[in-house]
């Protein structure tokens, strides 16, 4: 059966054969997000409509939050039902979930629908940004759940190992996602509406795709009529694993209105759109890392429910030196390339030189970010609930949108570039409080990586080095 592999296969090959289509699918979810960027970055205005895309995220990550917490996290708990040959229980966590995600998809979006414009300005919109940005989300709110189904359900089916079918689930929406953005943006110039209007397609043909597959006989778990009610015994569960990875994207949305909010004031609205570039660029090292993650969970949950924890250990520490290894790799790229990779997204000269000297204060923390991901995310595949909650807080909330407004208060220079002639010139000239905004991320990726490593390294003396 499919979950033996899990179990007996050896782990090299299998961490490729899992990690390897993970990985693909993060990079063609990054040209999925991306490519909107792409299109509106090269529209009329273009600088406004990132801006207004870039006030539009937080609203996106609250979406992909709410479906982390009722969806993802019953993955890792699935696999530990299989791994102990409970397959009620697994089938009990997918129905749960599958009806949670749907009702609230349906809430969420007659949410956004009613307060989209007082939630856009609290996120950093302006007068030039508000019509685009309102336009952009109220279209992308009416596919949110396809997004969460989207989204949601493919964890479960990855969970299994059935990690070539949940990357042609991302594949296939972003797919049709970039023709549809070509022919509704280059066609029939549609702006930001297109835009939109592609992504609620893709998603709702990636939806159809993944539950498909979950109601077919080729999947080992099934979503069965009998487990579609919403149970708290199964749901609560599933929410305090999924507080964790819940927590880092809802949370992702808080660091977005910090930086957009103190780059308006201290650098206007050229600086806003430049967060939008760094943003998406950033994407390259986080989210090919999260695949070698999902490559790793399935074994590591799999495993520890088995009680096979020389298995767990192997799987670990794989895990660890291609999640280092990547991470520092991407980030000295990026560093030695800036404006290379931030003209994928404009072609505005004023733009590209502030991405271009931010991009390095940005990412050269990132070399230690896989220590931080893999060890936060293992703990979430040993169904370490309260500590990896705590260690996704530690990164964003504790250490990040703090230092996003102490560190431009502790250092001195400009007010804001509204009051600039030149504003890209003089930011670039003069270090300030622009260009300690943009280095606060790589300072509270330091600390948390340094933190998450030394908490791991304790539990893995406790709870697995010394069992068979």
């Amino acid at each position: 059966m499919e979950e033996n592999k899990l179990a007996v296969k050896p782990l090299g090959l299998l961490m490729l054969e899992l990690s390897i289509p993970a990985i693909i699918a993060q990079l063609v979810s990054i040209i999925y997000n991306m490519v909107d960027r792409i299109f509106i970055g090269r529209i009329e205005n273009g600088t406004n409509a990132m801006a207004a895309l870039s006030v539009s995220l937080p609203v996106i990550t609250l979406i992909t939050a709410v479906t982390r917490l009722l969806g993802i996290g019953g993955a890792p708990l699935c696999a530990i039902k299989m791994g102990q040959k409970n397959q009620k229980g697994a089938e009990e966590i997918l129905g749960t979930s599958f009806s949670a995600l749907i009702a609230a998809g349906v809430i969420m979006t007659a949410a956004i629908l009613l307060f989209h414009e007082p939630l856009l300005l609290l996120f950093g919109a302006d007068e030039s940004t508000l019509g685009m940005a309102a336009e952009y989300i109220t279209l992308y709110a009416l596919g949110t759940v396809f997004v969460m189904i989207a989204l949601g359900m493919n964890s479960y089916i990855t969970t299994q190992g059935f990690a070539g079918i949940g990357m042609c689930t991302v594949l296939i929406g972003a797919v049709l996602n970039i023709f549809l953005d070509a022919l509704f943006i280059n066609v029939f110039h549609m702006g930001v509406r297109g835009a939109a209007i592609a992504t609620v397609i893709g998603q709702g043909v990636s939806a159809v795709w993944a539950l498909q597959f979950l109601f077919s006989g080729k999947s080992i778990l099934k979503i069965r009529r009998k487990y579609l009610k919403i149970r708290l015994k199964v749901l609560l569960p599933i929410m305090a694993l999924g507080v964790s990875p819940f927590t880092m994207s809802a949370t992702e949305g808080l660091v977005q209105i910090s930086f957009n909010n103190q780059l308006l004031k201290y650098g206007g609205t050229m600086a806003v759109s430049t967060i939008a570039v760094l943003f998406s660029l950033w994407q390259f090292v986080t989210l090919p890392v999260q695949g070698i993650c999902q490559g790793a969970q399935p074994i590591l949950s799999y495993n520890y429910g088995a009680g096979n924890f020389r298995r767990v250990r192997g799987s670990f520490k794989l895990a660890v030196v291609l999640c280092l290894g990547y991470t520092v790799v991407m980030s000295v790229i990026f560093m030695a390339i800036p404006r290379g990779f931030s003209q994928i997204f404009t072609e505005d000269e004023q733009l590209l030189r502030l991405c271009a000297w931010a991009l390095p204060l940005y990412v050269i923390g990132g070399t230690t970010f896989g220590a931080q991901i893999c060890c936060q995310q293992s703990f979430m595949a040993l169904g370490q609930a309260k500590i990896s909650l705590i260690l996704a807080c530690l990164r964003k909330i504790i250490l990040l949108v703090p230092l996003i407004y102490i560190m431009p208060a502790a250092f001195g220079g400009l007010e804001g570039a509204a009051k600039l002639a030149a504003p890209v010139a003089d930011l670039v000239r003069q270090p300030g409080p622009v260009a300690t905004i943009f280095l606060a991320e790589s300072v509270s990726d330091v600390l948390a990586a340094l933190s998450t490593s030394i908490v791991f390294a304790g539990f893995y003396r406790k709870r697995l080095a010394d069992r068979p």
